[in-house]
């Protein structure tokens, strides 16, 4: 199961890589982090690498999200198991 902190430290990996100067909550969109699209899209692939899907590839139902709140929130729905 993947973690907020997980999720977090990704985003955090992939911005000093990008030399990018980030500022993260909840209530921040994405687009004012100061991530690029090149950013989010090593982001969602290395989730991907460590979870085994990408929930934006996995399903019609999804909105993209808005917040980082939200997309964290994606990833921790998409990694809780189904309930039986």
């Amino acid at each position: 199961m993947l973690t907020r902190a997980e999720i977090i430290a990704v985003i955090e990996q992939v911005a000093t890589e990008q030399g990018k100067s980030i500022t993260l909550s909840d209530e921040h969109g994405l687009i004012d982090t100061g991530l690029d699209s090149l950013c989010f899209a090593i982001i969602v692939a290395r989730l991907e690498d460590r979870l085994g899907f990408d929930p934006f590839a996995t399903t019609n139902d999804l909105r993209f999200p808005t917040t980082v709140g939200d997309f964290i929130k994606i990833y921790e729905s998409a990694s809780e198991p189904e309930p039986s």
